[in-house]
């Protein structure tokens, strides 16, 4: 959503193909990995039923967003259209497929989840296959991640509206940190998560903010007599059970290979006709000089 040119508009080749996705993954990808970081893709699988909401009011969003952005360009307004652009971004069958293609000629293992990506990733964390899960969904933690990092970027800026940037930095969040400063424990968090709202009752409950949901979380040890009490028009038991028991792969293989520089080359030249030269620099300097692979907890001592 953020790899666009100054009025909003995709990367794209010359038959209109939108190569954003592919850009975004390749140089990201090399960054990292020239800091000795091993990176692991975590894809999204079938959402839970429950989710249809949400992705009902983000498709409302979209089509909004839309309107918004065909105003902006008949008005000749860039700003507003780079702003608006970002928030009608798709992802198809084919961008996925093509970015798991991409992943795997880089070398890097790619772990399809049955359903959503934050719970599989909190299940390899909890493992001890992976250090931290990427992201900047707070969901990771209600699927119990032990360590999250938001904003794993090393450019330590984000373009916003009017060409300007605003400069952030990866962080670390710890679970057992947050439970230990609130004062609760996973469950609580779990309920405090759907009072607020989730990606599964995207509204939560009128007139619940995060400092009301944390003081009723702990005034309650039994969740049945308060949810009784709130009357809210969802099954909060339904929600808890997914947090708690989503389906994950256990089976997955974590291994790290060489880059194929063929396999990349016939997928971003030959195929997308990105700048070969470009290409293959940002290739070499990868390769230029190997670095330990010391992983993300170099970061953070």
């Amino acid at each position: 959503s953020s790899i666009r040119q100054q009025d909003g508009a995709h990367l794209m080749d010359s038959k209109g193909n939108v190569t954003s996705h592919l850009a975004g993954i390749f140089y990201r990808s090399l960054n990292l990995m020239k800091k000795g970081i091993q990176i692991a893709y975590i894809f999204d699988g079938k959402p839970p039923e429950l989710k249809f909401q949400t992705q009902q009011m983000r498709r409302e969003r979209k089509e909004k967003a839309k309107e918004k952005y065909l105003q902006a360009r008949d008005e000749d307004d860039i700003d507003s259209m780079y702003k608006y652009s970002k928030q009608t971004t798709y992802l198809n069958n084919e961008m996925v497929q093509e970015s798991k293609e991409l992943i795997k000629a880089l070398g890097l293992p790619v772990i399809q989840s049955p359903q959503e990506s934050d719970a599989q990733g909190a299940f390899m964390v909890e493992s001890g296959d992976l250090w931290a899960f990427a992201s900047s969904d707070a969901d990771c933690l209600l699927h119990g991640c032990p360590r999250t990092i938001p904003n794993l970027t090393l450019s330590q800026k984000r373009k916003i509206p009017g060409n300007k940037f605003v400069y952030i930095q990866p962080e670390l969040i710890e679970l057992d940190d947050v439970l230990k400063h609130l004062k609760i424990n996973r469950d609580q968090l779990i309920v405090l998560g759907i009072l607020t709202g989730s990606d599964y009752n995207p509204k939560g409950i009128k007139g619940i903010g995060p400092k009301k949901a944390l003081n009723l979380v702990k005034q309650y040890k039994n969740f049945d007599k308060l949810f009784e009490e709130l009357k809210p028009d969802f099954n909060w038991k339904q929600i808890y059970a997914i947090f708690k028991s989503m389906p994950i792969m256990k089976n997955y293989q974590l291994k790290w290979n060489n880059l194929n520089h063929e396999n990349i080359i016939k997928l971003l030249v030959d195929k997308y006709e990105f700048s070969q030269e470009r290409i293959e620099k940002a290739l070499n300097e990868t390769t230029k000089k190997p670095k330990e692979q010391k992983g993300l907890s170099s970061w953070f001592k």
